[in-house]
């Protein structure tokens, strides 16, 4: 098994053990969120009408159930955390959830009009973040967009106790023009660059959002 290998294995074990409180405490977020609700409202409007969206890194789907809400074809939640996906699913029946890496994705080729990946990148390191890229690509159909949300910064913070439980989680905080530039290295456009500042009630972290295309 390889470092990066046992880090992912890391990551799942940490949100499988926090599964039900971060569900408790983040499963409510985008109602303080309006900007997160116009950018995801925007990406379903422009994936057109019956087109599949991607929610990559779903956690435990509140995402995925907002798409579903916006009137999108069909929904599909990816994420690592067995627990997580469990807990989606009971909670939003009108999505699909699957169990998968954002490195090797389970879904077809092109099936998707659009994607979203709401701070699921910041646990990925360099090469990592490169494949999790190209299989971004991989799985939008040409014209599909994707939103990619992300801490800014140029460090690596690990995390040891999360909610009175012992894991080890890191985050990849990045700039802005790093994460388009791999965005831009797997083959999608760069459409929309954002900035903001953390909203009430958030991380005291900046925040960074792309909107990428694939031609």
């Amino acid at each position: 098994m390889t470092g990066e290998q046992r880090q992912r294995e890391r990551m799942r074990t940490g949100y499988d053990t926090v599964a039900g409180e971060y569900q408790r405490r983040i499963g409510g977020e985008l109602a303080g969120k309006p900007l997160d609700r116009a950018l995801l409202a925007a990406l379903v409007e422009q994936a057109g009408p019956g087109a599949a969206v991607a929610d990559l890194g779903c956690g435990p789907g509140h995402v995925a159930g907002f798409l579903a809400g916006l009137g999108a074809a069909r929904v599909v939640g990816v994420d690592l955390s067995p627990a997580m996906v469990e807990l989606a699913r009971e909670a939003h029946p009108e999505a699909e959830f699957r169990v998968g890496d954002l490195c090797e994705l389970p879904a077809e080729e092109g099936e998707f009009g659009a994607a979203v990946a709401l701070y699921s990148v910041i646990h990925l390191s360099g090469e990592e973040l490169a494949a999790a890229c190209a299989e971004l690509h991989r799985v939008l159909r040409p014209g599909g967009r994707a939103l990619v949300a992300f801490h800014l910064g140029s460090e690596v913070r690990r995390l040891t106790e999360w909610w009175g439980h012992q894991v080890e989680v890191d985050f990849h905080f990045r700039p802005l023009a790093a994460v388009a530039e791999a965005l831009e290295a797997a083959g999608l456009a760069v459409e929309v660059r954002l900035e903001r500042e953390p909203g009430e009630g958030e991380a005291e972290t900046r925040r960074g959002y792309l909107v990428a295309r694939r031609p």
